[in-house]
């Protein structure tokens, strides 16, 4: 067998093969010996008849063809293992001669990422402050969530809690027909049942009728109501309003497991909420990181990645449609698009994602990053103890393979993100024996690269 490779762009590799003359004859003996089986022949008992005779009765061509069926991918197999050519899809084949037997393989091959020099890029942490105005939002948050409902007798205002009976209709047609309906804070943007409904009921008054018409924009999502105008007769039963309790330490004592004052429970929600707010400052300073990282590396993307990587988008997509028993087609009249459509408007976004998996699994291997089924498991034991009454669910779902190496990947991932940001913010000092006695060195890639 002789083969000549060539590497051309799309991260794909063009193999010529030339088979050996003795393999041929081999691969022909075989085809003779099947098709002598189940081929009648005059003159001959099935299975009896001369290779020269059953290639006179089919044809030199027809024998060649079954032969070549088992005989080239046996021989691209063989080529592509004593090359070492990592293939990550299957090749289109092309016999481009039959004496000797010729043909050309091209097939994806993983890619070759490029690192640039990561390890010089250097990112300021946006500094964690939270303000009085933060906290006293989370408080408020807290007294709505303690405050109760309290019927009053006056217009309906904005955020009211309204009982409401209701008679609608669109050409003779009913719409929303309820009495006794509650109607729970009503605000300018609540676009339920139409855009505008909340708004037409600021104002009303206990036990008085009011009619309207409220139109549906030529663009809303549901097809069936876009540019039909709506009729509608509301008559308001009930107008509550939200009665919070004061701010002092009593309210304190009923939030929770109970604080033993303001300041208490003041000093326990700063901590939370500085915790939530240092938990996105990491994560948006790993993002930057990542993409700083991802701007610097080199990577021919083959185009069969990017087209996986879009079945997955479009499977997260559908997920909950066809968790309802919806099809994709239904899905696609639903958003109004065709699938190609759909495939070319996901197209950018696989096309990054993959970059970023092959840019951090690359980045994992020059940084030795493991993950041992010591730390699988202790994650996986974190979620299930966090789990509750799911927990035995949990746990049998992660005693799948599939399940404990998409743990493993997501570990993978973590650590690698997490060691990026180590070195974008110099927390490893080990690493940066090279080249910090120049003076200016330590900076690196600096800020102006993401």
């Amino acid at each position: 067998m002789k083969v000549s490779t060539e590497r051309i762009e799309g991260s794909r590799v063009v193999l010529n093969v030339e088979v050996d003359a003795e393999e041929v004859e081999r691969s022909l003996d075989k085809a003779y010996r099947r098709l002598v089986q189940r081929t009648n022949i005059p003159g001959f008992r099935r299975g009896k008849a001369p290779r020269n005779m059953l290639e006179r009765y089919i044809g030199k061509t027809a024998l060649m063809e079954d032969a070549l069926e088992s005989l080239v991918p046996e021989t691209y197999k063989q080529a592509i293992q004593e090359h070492q050519i990592d293939v990550i899809a299957q090749p289109d084949i092309e016999i481009t001669q039959t004496e000797p037997v010729v043909f050309k393989a091209t097939v994806a091959v993983r890619p070759t990422v490029e690192l640039g020099d990561y390890r010089q890029i250097r990112l300021n942490r946006e500094p964690v402050e939270i303000t009085e105005e933060q906290l006293d939002a989370v408080l408020e948050q807290l007294r709505f969530q303690q405050g109760e409902w309290v019927p009053v007798e006056r217009p309906v205002k904005l955020g009211d809690n309204v009982t409401i009976d209701v008679e609608s209709s669109i050409d003779g047609e009913p719409f929303v027909n309820e009495e006794g309906l509650q109607y729970l804070d009503p605000s300018a943007d609540l676009p339920i049942p139409v855009p505008g409904f909340a708004e037409q009921l600021e104002g009303m008054e206990k036990g008085v009728a009011k009619e309207f018409q409220l139109p549906f924009s030529p663009d809303y999502a549901i097809e069936e109501h876009a540019g039909k105008t709506y009729s509608f007769k509301v008559v308001v039963n009930e107008v509550k309003e939200r009665v919070l309790p004061e701010l002092d330490d009593e309210f304190a004592k009923g939030v929770g497991d109970g604080f033993e004052s303001l300041d208490a429970l003041r000093k326990r929600v700063a901590e939370d909420l500085k915790a939530r707010v240092e938990e996105g400052v990491r994560r948006q300073f790993e993002d930057r990181v990542v993409e700083a990282v991802v701007g610097l590396a080199q990577v021919d993307i083959p185009d069969i990645l990017v087209e996986r990587e879009v079945d997955l988008l479009i499977d997260e997509e559908t997920q909950q449609f066809r968790l309802r028993g919806g099809r994709l087609e239904d899905y696609l009249r639903n958003i109004k698009k065709t699938e190609a459509e759909l495939r070319d408007g996901l197209q950018p976004l696989a096309r990054q994602r993959v970059l970023r998996s092959l840019v951090l699994g690359k980045v994992a291997e020059e940084e030795g990053i493991e993950v041992s089924s010591e730390e699988v498991e202790a994650e996986i034991g974190k979620m299930v103890e966090a789990a509750g009454e799911e927990a035995d669910t949990l746990r049998r779902i992660f005693d799948s393979p599939s399940a404990r190496q998409s743990m493993e990947r997501a570990l993978f991932t973590r650590k690698t993100v997490q060691r990026l940001a180590e070195i974008a913010s110099a927390e490893d000092a080990a690493s940066e024996d090279a080249g910090t006695d120049e003076p200016g060195n330590s900076e690196g890639v600096s800020d102006s690269v993401s």
